[in-house]
């Protein structure tokens, strides 16, 4: 079974509707309220997903780890990840589950790279810088490193010592898959609102910083 986590802050405008897009191609979606002010946790409810709840806001890389601690304790053999703020279409769910049954991957990345144009000129140069830093550090091109819309093996999660608790959390998995050799595939994935203006919690310049450092930080004391 593949299991879908949906990391979600503050997302009561658009969380039902990507819980009901992953349901028709997932029969389990577990979305990790990560301390939402608003009706985030019962709009998912309500949409059909199952929800886990942190009293407080403690980061994307926080809302993964619980995501990912229930999938494995469940059985699952893989877990894909998607963002709760329409930015993913959960139409693209059986590519990654088709790449995974054909493939086996350890990690799949969605890649919006031909959507490029359509984000914030902040979040296209920091996107692409911390692309540039990963390459040069670990030689993995990955033209689209932040995109949040992954699959995850479960043999992969076991063995991974997540420790950041924001957005860098993505970029310090991609790192331990690149230090342990293992395998990475990239599928063209689309895009609904490609930057999230309205609706990320992304910060870019913020995050982008955070995600960098991450790569010379784990470089230099990991590889």
């Amino acid at each position: 079974m593949i299991g879908v986590v949906i990391p979600a802050f503050n997302a009561e405008a658009s969380i039902g509707a990507v819980v009901k897009g992953a349901l028709a191609h997932a029969s389990r979606i577990l979305v990790v309220d990560d301390g939402s002010g608003d009706r985030t946790a019962p709009h998912a409810r309500d949409a059909g997903a199952e929800v886990v709840r942190h009293q407080r806001n403690r980061g994307k890389g926080a809302a993964l780890r619980t995501g990912f601690s229930r999938m494995l304790e469940d059985g699952v053999s893989a877990v894909i990840t998607l963002d709760a703020d329409s930015q993913h279409d959960p139409a693209d769910i059986p590519l990654f589950a088709e790449t995974f049954r054909n493939e086996e991957p350890d990690l799949i990345i969605g890649s919006r790279h031909d959507d490029f144009t359509g984000m914030t000129r902040a979040r296209r140069i920091g996107n692409r810088f911390s692309s540039l830093a990963l390459h040069f550090f670990t030689g993995l091109e990955l033209p689209d490193s932040q995109s949040g819309y992954r699959l995850y093996a479960a043999r992969f999660l076991r063995d991974l010592p997540l420790r950041r608790s924001s957005y860098d959390a993505e970029m310090e998995a991609l790192l331990h898959a690149a230090r342990g050799r293992r395998r990475i595939e990239r599928i063209r994935i689309r895009s609904g609102i490609v930057n999230g203006v309205s609706t990320s919690n992304f910060r870019p310049w913020l995050d982008t910083y955070r995600i960098c450092r991450t790569v010379v930080w784990f470089s230099v004391c990991e590889f």
